[in-house]
């Protein structure tokens, strides 16, 4: 097999690959007599023509089939012939058919970057601590009762700070509802129908709580409310707004003693004490995984520290594209309008270009130390992770295969079980230090 490989600029290269008359003839004759077994040609009988008549009849058929065959298995070679690094196939074409049965064609790639590896074992890291103090234990205890406080209705008197509030309130400016004025704006701008409210000092719109205190059940009061000028939402802001305010309900929250009925309440025929021993066991599983991610953000600071590279254009372009879109979509499930993120797409586009940059320069880095550690995806591993991922949704291993497979995304899943396997390898190499009481504090918060 020929190859003439054309550097580019943008890392991109050109590959020139041309098959020998000898071996593209051994595949065709294999295909035109599978199609000569089976063909109805006027004249003859099944599987009696001639093979001239075969060529000349089923050319393109025949041609079609050899590219499927042919085009794949011989780039592979010639990538492997040359010895590149190719971080993508961008493209296939020209390909051609000599008279002689000779076969050419073209390959676009994009070159991974060259780099050296600095000793990538015993990175050293330091750790947080695992041990969970009893203040922890009573944090989490705490937070549990917050969750099941009781509200109780409070009566004959008037709203106070630190109540909850069940309201009725709508919103206008110059006479129009705030819903004409700023249609894209969230609900809660808007108004609303027995909307619950802590009142706290900065607490929802600006000085809309304090302006409630007094209130009682069934009245109504007029609250101004004064929007800041760097406020999002650009029709309300440096503007006032008038919120007509009718008070449902008034309710306090109680909060349940540190008991064993509070214990039996959050984990059935457990006791207070068996309570907080399952508290510690999960602070404790939540910070072995603060470890792993200690270590896996440390390692790869200490490798991006150390090598340096230009990354190739047209892959950084799509991987900030990715990242753009995720970006996108992950502020619209926060309630995120489309105008506003309009407002601030110099800054989106920004965030996504470190994302992409740092994603992709981590990715050729453990790309390059898979191929120095012979690090491999057995197909077990890909059944597992389509196993786990069956459970996660409570679907069978064969509908999620099946699902990943009409996706498209079977690659992915292997290039993150690969990925994966990396890390875990480099963590499993680290050299642990004594943690500094600064960095400690920094990781816990």
């Amino acid at each position: 097999m020929k190859v003439e490989v054309e550097r580019q600029p943008g890392s991109v290269s050109k590959l020139q690959i041309e098959l020998p008359p000898k071996e593209v003839e051994k595949e065709w004759d294999a295909i035109a007599n599978s199609f000569a077994r089976f063909a109805k040609i006027p004249g003859y009988r099944p599987g009696k023509a001639p093979r001239a008549v075969i060529d000349k009849r089923f050319r393109k058929e025949i041609q079609d089939e050899l590219t499927k065959k042919l085009v794949s298995k011989s780039y592979h070679e010639a990538v492997e012939q040359e010895h590149l690094r190719v971080a993508s196939l961008t493209n296939i074409e020209d390909i051609q058919f000599g008279e002689d049965k000779s076969m050419r064609f073209r390959a676009t790639v994009v070159i991974a970057p060259e780099f050296e590896l600095p000793d990538y074992k015993k990175i050293p890291v330091q750790l947080p601590d695992t041990k969970v103090s009893d203040a922890e234990i009573e944090e989490a205890l705490e937070r549990l009762r917050e969750q099941s406080a009781d509200f109780v209705d409070v009566p004959g008197r008037g709203l106070q700070m630190g109540d909850f509030a069940v309201l009725d309130f709508e919103g206008s400016m110059d006479s129009k509802p705030i819903s004409e004025i700023a249609p894209q704006a969230s609900k809660n701008l808007q108004g609303g129908k027995k909307f619950w409210l802590h009142l706290a000092a900065d607490n929802f719109l600006p000085k809309f709580c304090e302006q409630l205190v007094g209130q009682k059940p069934g009245e109504t009061r007029l609250a101004i409310v004064e929007f800041p000028a760097d406020f999002p939402v650009k029709e309300l802001a440096g503007k006032k707004a008038d919120y007509a305010v009718t008070v449902r309900e008034v309710k306090e929250k109680v909060l349940p003693p540190i008991d064993d009925a509070l214990a039996a309440k959050l984990a059935p025929g457990k006791t207070l004490v068996d309570l907080r021993q399952l508290l510690e066991h999960d602070i404790e599983h939540a910070k072995e995984h603060d470890v792993e991610r200690a270590k896996e953000s440390q390692i790869m600071k200490y490798l991006h520290e150390r090598i340096q590279f230009e990354l190739p254009p047209a892959l950084l372009q799509n991987e900030t594209r990715r990242a753009l879109a995720e970006l996108v979509q992950r502020n619209r499930e926060r309630g995120v309008t489309d105008e506003m993120l309009k407002e601030k797409e110099r800054e989106l586009i920004d965030g996504a270009a470190g994302v992409a940059a740092h994603r992709l320069k981590t990715n050729f880095i453990l790309h390059r130390i898979v191929e120095r550690e012979n690090i491999e995806v057995a197909k077990e591993d890909v059944d597992l992770r389509i196993r786990q991922e069956a459970a996660r949704y409570d679907i069978s291993p064969e509908k999620m295969r099946k699902e990943l497979q009409q996706k498209d995304v079977l690659d992915d899943v292997a290039e993150q079980i690969l990925l994966g396997k990396t890390l875990d390898f480099l963590k499993a190499n680290v050299s642990i230090e004594p943690a500094q009481e600064s960095t400690v504090k920094e990781q816990k918060s």
